[in-house]
């Protein structure tokens, strides 16, 4: 069981995995040096606990206690209870979730492995947007994609913003990142995946005829400005486009992700 620890001060040192979780930058370099992430919510640590993360320490309110006993009884990390307020000058935002988790990275699995037995995968290039990486994850998980793999620049699925708007489905979709930028889709061809490219590209065809009789899909997504590299877009099997009303040329990359992982579950 957690132990639980009553604090009372917002400078106690035991409490450094959780401060300044506004500054972005910050944040990357604290997470990457001590190899953590945060997740957020009473649904999102216990699905992060539950996937098997080892939990470093737990921060939360009072009324949340009973609510993730479960949680706290399968380890001996430290539970620290505060004030909401107080909780606030630690964080630097109103945590209205209530809880918050420290947990230990886990190293990345190889491609292969995550591929294996996959028939649908998402892949994103230089999604830099935490929020968008979220969503993403989550369309994917909902209609039933196996995996995830990110370039080398995409934004961190583990960062907090991204775990909480993915409703940590990022602990069940199995993900990794690419070693190789420029081989990637040939690379993904070649293992036997149609990769289809949505681009605005002129011989883009709408992307429910460009899965079609494929039987294992890699759907690539590009940056949120100005979409794929050219490499990519080139390199793609097939290249697709939602079609749009007049006057619209495009969505946003994760209400695109949503429209498409539809389309090419029901191929």
């Amino acid at each position: 069981m957690a132990e639980l620890v009553e604090v009372t001060d917002a400078d106690d040192p035991r409490l450094a995995d959780y401060r300044d979780l506004r500054d972005v930058e910050l944040r990357k370099h604290l997470e990457a040096e001590h190899g953590l992430f945060l997740a957020e919510g009473e649904k999102v640590v216990r699905r992060a606990v539950a996937a098997g993360y080892a939990p470093r320490s737990f921060l939360m309110a009072p009324r949340w206690l009973d609510g993730l006993a479960d949680s706290l009884a399968g380890t001996d990390a430290p539970c620290y209870v505060m004030p909401e307020a107080l909780i606030e000058s630690v964080t630097g935002f109103h945590v209205h979730r209530g809880a918050l988790a420290s947990l230990e990275r886990r190293p990345l699995p190889s491609v292969a492995s995550v591929l294996e037995g996959a028939r649908s995968v998402l892949v994103l290039e230089e999604i830099v947007d935490h929020t968008n990486v979220g969503a993403i994850f989550r369309s994917g998980a909902a209609m039933g994609f196996d995996a995830v793999l990110l370039a080398p620049r995409c934004a961190d699925p583990l960062y907090r913003r991204s775990i909480k708007v993915a409703m940590g489905t990022v602990f069940s979709m199995p993900w990794t990142r690419l070693p190789d930028w420029y081989d990637a889709l040939p690379t993904l061809s070649s293992a036997g995946f149609t990769t289809v490219a949505l681009t605005l590209a002129p011989d883009a065809v709408p992307v429910e005829d460009a899965v079609a009789g494929a039987a294992r899909v890699a759907l690539v997504l590009g940056s949120e400005g100005h979409g794929l590299s050219p490499r990519w877009e080139e390199s793609a099997d097939r290249r697709a486009i939602i079609p749009m009303a007049p006057g619209v040329d495009s969505l946003n990359v994760a209400a695109a992700s949503a429209v498409a992982c539809y389309v090419t579950a029901r191929r």
